[in-house]
């Protein structure tokens, strides 16, 4: 020990300014496990985050078996569009011919009268 006393004081206070610097953390910890809405905000944040990545992750997952089935059966596709193309004529020669008999029965109806 020193004969006045000043080196115990300096080592007193530097004890205790590290002590309020500890104490000011451990509050803010404490805060911040308290702040239950921000806490919320941050977890629904990473949930977005996450849902956003597994999105891409799948789109480009998607785009990739397309491009290899659009790939592998490259005719067959062509095939597929002429008859997406050509799918509602069928129906349409239906209808109309349809009609055509309709009106035909109609017509023949009236004849024998």
């Amino acid at each position: 020990m020193t004969g006045n006393g000043t080196g115990d004081t300096e080592a007193l206070r530097e004890e205790i300014r590290r002590t309020r610097v500890e104490l000011g953390e451990t509050m803010e910890a404490l805060a911040a496990k308290a702040d239950v809405k921000a806490r919320l905000r941050s977890s629904a944040e990473q949930a977005k985050d996450r849902m956003r990545e597994q999105t891409a992750q799948t789109v480009a997952r998607v785009r990739g078996q397309v491009a290899q089935s659009v790939g592998a059966s490259g005719s067959r596709t062509s095939l597929v569009g002429s008859d997406l193309r050509g799918g509602p004529v069928p129906w349409v020669a239906v209808a109309a011919g349809a009609v055509a008999t309709v009106i035909v029965l109609l017509i023949v109806q009236g004849r024998r009268r």
